[in-house]
């Protein structure tokens, strides 16, 4: 019954992804061959240029996974952190948004670190620190560009996303409104997901005596927030888009904290639209603007790739870990 939902859920969501593409392609006119046309023309030097400063945020990103897990105490080697991060890399591509992509590397090091609760803990926090770091970036840069301070769309976005943010931190972080939000937990069936919120409260609450820690964590999501409008930029710039940085610093992170919801499988379809509608404010034609969503999504799928070949080829190593016996060392008589 599980597996079906499981199945019924990324089913829908593929259906979903086909259909907000179906719908970008008929309402904005956008032309088939015209756009593959478009992405074959771009300049190949400023595309390897754009994909040579993505990877980038994948190092960065895993640098910040790696703090956290040490502080909060897990011990695996690198070697071993990299395999369930490229598993999370590859699995983000096919599953809801980048969200899944954390589930599976959080399964994948929890059953090898029998840590559940604290690596949980960490996938969350470092979710987070990139979600600060991305209302980081936003904020001085919006206050550059008088024209998007006043767009409503642009403002509106920037609302919501700043009232989910302070949400989120209270939630976590303060005690009366945590105490407030459990009491609504009280149905029945609400006891393993009251436990479950109360446990990760615990394990995060820990990490509020590493203060130099969550400060280099938020150093180092500024920064991924800060080279990924970057790369598309170089992106939009072998398209022939000549438009200043500023929109891009703006305009991506936002983009990034819509495709997180767990709408299309990978953000694709709802990615696609978000540019159509974002960039439209910089003056970009539309298919061009689909155009540059796709050369960046090519960029997730390719380090996606190279990341599920990492993970593919460690399973069988994987899994003689995991079965592997305790060693039992007796003492010599």
């Amino acid at each position: 019954m599980v597996t079906f939902k499981k199945i019924l859920s990324v089913s829908l969501r593929i259906i979903i992804s086909i259909i907000l593409l179906v719908l970008l392609f008929k309402f904005n006119k956008i032309n088939l061959l015209d756009l593959i046309n478009d992405i074959k023309g771009a300049d190949k030097t400023l595309l390897a240029a754009g994909f040579i400063i993505f990877f980038s945020v994948y190092l960065l990103g895993f640098w910040r996974w790696h703090m956290l897990l040490k502080a909060a105490g897990i011990q695996a080697t690198l070697k071993r952190l990299l395999v369930s991060f490229s598993g999370g890399v590859f699995f983000s591509i096919f599953l809801p948004s980048t969200i899944g992509g954390d589930i599976v590397k959080t399964a994948d090091l929890a059953g090898h670190t029998r840590k559940t609760k604290e690596v949980i803990a960490t996938v969350l926090l470092d979710r987070l620190s990139g979600y600060i770091g991305l209302v980081l970036v936003i904020l001085p840069v919006l206050l550059l560009d008088r024209g998007l301070a006043r767009d409503k769309v642009v403002i509106s976005s920037v609302i919501v996303i700043v009232v989910l943010l302070i949400f989120i931190l209270l939630v976590l972080f303060n005690r009366f409104i945590y105490s407030k939000i459990t009491r609504f937990l009280t149905a029945p069936g609400a006891g393993k997901i009251r436990e479950a919120i109360s446990d990760l409260h615990s394990e995060i609450h820990i990490f509020r005596r590493h203060k130099k820690l969550i400060i280099y964590n938020l150093i180092l999501s500024f920064f991924i927030q800060m080279v990924m409008p970057v790369s598309v930029y170089f992106i939009a710039l072998s398209l022939g888009i000549k438009i200043k940085l500023l929109y891009f610093l703006i305009f991506l992170p936002i983009i990034g904290a819509i495709t997180l919801l767990p709408i299309a499988i990978g953000g694709l379809g709802l990615r696609e639209n978000l540019f159509v509608v974002y960039f439209a404010k910089a003056g970009v034609v539309k298919q061009l603007a689909v155009a540059m969503s796709l050369l960046s999504f090519s960029f997730v799928v390719i380090y996606g790739a190279v990341g599920g070949l990492i993970y593919v080829l460690t399973v069988h190593h994987r899994r003689v870990q995991h079965h592997q016996p305790p060693q039992i060392h007796q003492a010599n008589p």
